[in-house]
Parts: C-alpha cells; structure tokens; sequence
C-alpha cells in the first residue's frame, strides 16, 4: 500500500523520533492527508518504513488511540477514527454580542476603524492630508544608537530593580518638566506629568474619568473631532462654541470641562488674545470647570512670538496642558505627555494602570530621555524648524498667490498646516474636491455650522513637512488649473 507522512521533516523539529512521528501522523490526519477510515500500516511494517524501532511505532499508536485519533479493530487493523466537523457553519446573528452602552455609543460616533478614517490604502500625487515628518531630515543614525545602547541597559538590567511608574520613565518625566521651563515656561514637578501613548489616549481617560452620562462638555467649533467623538462614547454631550478670527468666543457655558487650542486653534490656526484667556480661566474658576489645553504643534513658530501657554496663568490648578513629541520625532514613536494639577495624579494614575500598569513603550521612552539629556533633541528640534519654517513660507506664498479665489486663507505664524475657508458654495466645493481627488490631490477637510445655524462652512487645510517643494508646486499649480476647467473664477464663488 501506498503510505506517506512527513516524518523526515519532522525529525529536524524534535529531540526523539517519537516525537517526530508522532506529530506527523497527528499534522496529517487533522490536515485530512490521512482521512477518516484511512488505514494505516502495521507497526511492523511503518517501523520498517521509517527506520524507526517497532517499539516507537507501537508507542505512537497507543498516544493516538488514546487521543481519538486512531482507533484499532480486532483482525482488521489501525485506523483513523478522526472526522472533521462537517455541520454547516452558523451564520451568526448580527445581535449575538450584546455590547454595553459605552460600546454601542462608540460604534456610533467611530462607524469605521481607526485604521480606515486615517489611510485608504490608495497612492496620491501629492498628499496634503496626510501628516508626516520629513524622513530625509530625520537623524536616524543618532536615534538607533541612542535605542540600542537603551536597549542594552534594559537587557543587563536588575530586574529587582527594574520597576516603572505607571505615569512612565522617571527620567523621561524630570526631562520634559526641564524643557517645559526652558521653552514654554511652565514650572512644574516631574511627579505631575504623565507620559501617554500619544495625546489622544490622554483626552480618551480623561473623559472616561470625569465625564458621567449627560455631561456638557465645551468643545471648539470647528475643532478636533477625536475630542467629539470621545465625549459621545462617554454618554456626554458636546457644547459646540464658535470660533471666529480671534479663536474660541468665551461665554458662560453650562459645563464641567472645555477642551481648547489657545496658541494655535485647530485646525483654523488662530491665536487665542490675552483678555480671552483670563476669560476662560475666570470661567473655569467660578464653575470649579476644568480647561484642557491641547498645545499640539506650538514648537513650529515659523515668525513673531507666540504667547506663553494658558497653563503658566493658572493659578488655581483648573489647567490641564498636553504636549506630544509626535511631530517633533516621527508619527509612528506614540509619546505624548499632560502637566496634570497635584490632585489629579492619583485618580489618573489608577486610570491609566487599568489599561497599562507598565508603560508600553518604555524602550522609546527612555531613548526620547537620552536624546533630552545630551542635547540632542532640542539640536534635532532648531534643524526641524529651519527646514519647516522653508516649507511654511513656500507653500504660504503658492497658496496666496495660485489660489486666494477659492479660498480665504487664515493668517498664521506657527504650526504645520495652512489653512482656508471656502467662497464659494457646497456645490462648487464638492465638484472641486472629487475633481483634484480624481487627479491625485487631496487635502483635510472641515465642514462646520455656527451657532446662528447658517449655511455651512467648508474649511481645507493643508499638511506640508513631508512634501518636497516640487510636489508642494505640482499640487497648487494643477488645482488652480482644475478650478479655471471648472469656471471657478472669483466671480462665481462670491
């Protein structure tokens, strides 16, 4: 009889040729090269086979039986006993998994995964959308050394000794209050500041913390839709607040906690004036509120001063400040970090130990500390914002020069976006936008109604570190091109 298994590949995989054998027999019945009712050889006759001793055949065969996967019948001999389930799969029912009110509220305001609302897997000639650091510009070399000497120090560590705050690397955490009182003269002890996988896990906890069912919550209007979207997952309900030229109007809101961009509203790009400030301060302070400052690409001052932090005004610790290293590093190195006010360690410490006791990313954040404590960093920071600052000042003048008549370009002197709001109608936007995406353009996009419950606003803003200056002039010049083929001249958007 014909009879093959693949013993001899198996014996480079175990120590025994017991082993060996039986593992191919048991691979090749569950994977149906030996089917049920297939017979198999007498012990003789496969120890003969494999150059196995009749002995070990016996032994593999006695397993199996024992397992169900053979059975032997009296006179007749050894045969495979082992059926595949056969029975049509169930179609499960849509309802079958009964989510709880936080998970069903999530899979409303996120229909989609994280992945696909980011990246749509196509290519495109020229990407505003996307954010990315310039790789060229990128000390890599410096930053593989620095994580693997890192990496070398974890491995020859004491594990007696090798135990981490929950808030992240001691060492990481004392850098950045250093560079906090340096470049954005905010004071504060390492022991209030939390490393976080990025700032959204921050906004993410810290709604999840405070915010019960019901709950108002202010948010910008336009503003950062990750914020939304973690509020209505938390059962609250957002307050949106318009923003005009001068950033967030301040009112006196009903609600406990306001997110805000004061040094850079996001994603318009406006400055929040002094008087405001105290406004919202007054306003955090009177409703025991707390005010959450996302200053998230502030480091990219391109000309002028910007005005120091909302955190370095609080004087009754109604402030919370986020900063991340995401855009001043690479995308993919997720450490964000939050100055959190001395009674709110604790509770966010518990908070955070619930999804990660150890900080996850405890390589990078030790490297990242490295980097702090040489000099490196800031060395790294100044080249970024030369090059950036080039990248800001061509795309500003590409963009006022080629296409002012489509847009009403927001003045600003910081960050890594440039952003307008469309003249003309919804109609002519949308033709406009599938147009320059059918050619390969694309850019970020807003769609936004004030208070007054006018028509709605269109808003583009354009990411810029990652493109090179030709593709920056492709891009501009080919849509100014698109909107002459489309009769979008001035005149017909006003």
């Amino acid at each position: 009889m014909q009879f093959q298994i693949p013993f001899h590949s198996y014996s480079g995989k175990y120590a025994t040729k017991r082993l060996a054998l039986y593992h191919a027999i048991r691979d090749s019945i569950i994977h149906l090269v030996l089917p049920y009712r297939t017979k198999l050889p007498s012990s003789r006759a496969l120890a003969a086979l494999y150059e196995v001793s009749r002995g070990t055949v016996n032994q593999v065969y006695d397993i199996l039986s024992s397992e169900g996967y053979l059975s032997s019948e009296a006179g007749r001999g050894t045969f495979v006993s082992y059926q595949e389930d056969r029975l049509e799969p169930q179609k499960v029912k849509e309802d079958a998994y009964r989510l709880s009110a936080w998970g069903e509220r999530l899979s409303r305001v996120l229909p989609q995964s994280w992945e696909q609302l980011h990246t749509d897997g196509e290519r495109w000639v020229v990407d505003f959308h996307a954010f990315a650091s310039d790789p060229d510009w990128f000390p890599g070399d410096e930053w593989n050394r620095c994580l693997h000497e890192q990496a070398r120090r974890l491995r020859h560590s004491d594990p007696r000794h090798a135990a981490v705050s929950t808030l992240g690397d001691d060492e990481l955490r004392e850098c950045i209050a250093q560079y906090l009182r340096r470049a954005r003269g905010i004071a504060v002890p390492s022991e209030q500041i939390a490393i976080v996988n990025g700032s959204m896990q921050f906004i993410a906890l810290i709604i999840q913390l405070f915010i019960n069912e019901n709950d108002r919550v202010i948010v910008e209007n336009p503003g950062y839709a990750g914020v939304r979207s973690a509020v209505q997952a938390a059962g609250g309900q957002c307050v949106p607040v318009d923003v005009d030229e001068h950033g967030i109007v301040p009112g006196n809101w009903d609600g406990s906690m306001a997110f805000i961009t004061p040094n850079r509203q996001f994603p318009t790009g406006v400055v929040l004036p002094m008087e405001r400030r105290q406004q919202l301060l007054k306003w955090a302070y009177e409703r025991d509120a707390i005010l959450i400052e996302d200053d998230y690409d502030s480091e990219f001052r391109h000309r002028g001063k910007s005005l120091e932090p909302l955190k370095v005004l609080d004087r009754e610790e109604r402030v919370i400040y986020i900063g991340s290293f995401t855009k001043t590093l690479l995308p993919s190195v997720r450490i964000g970090y939050a100055v959190l006010p001395p009674a709110l360690v604790a509770p966010f410490t518990k908070a955070k130990a619930l999804y990660e006791r150890q900080p996850t990313n405890l390589l990078e954040q030790r490297t990242l500390a490295a980097w702090m404590q040489n000099g490196q960093y800031e060395r790294h920071l100044r080249r970024m914002k030369r090059i950036y600052g080039k990248k800001f000042y061509k795309l500003h003048e590409l963009l006022l020069s080629r296409l002012s008549s489509l847009f009403a370009w927001v003045a600003g002197d910081a960050g890594l976006h440039i952003f307008g709001w469309w003249r003309g109608t919804r109609e002519q936007y949308v033709q406009f936008a599938a147009q320059c995406k059918a050619e390969g353009i694309r850019w970020s996009e807003i769609e936004t109604t004030d208070s007054v419950g006018r028509e709605p606003r269109y808003g583009a803003y354009f990411h810029f570190p990652h493109l090179r200056e030709e593709a920056m002039v492709y891009g501009v010049n080919r849509m100014e091109e698109i909107a002459v083929e489309l009769g979008l001249q001035e005149q017909t958007l006003k």
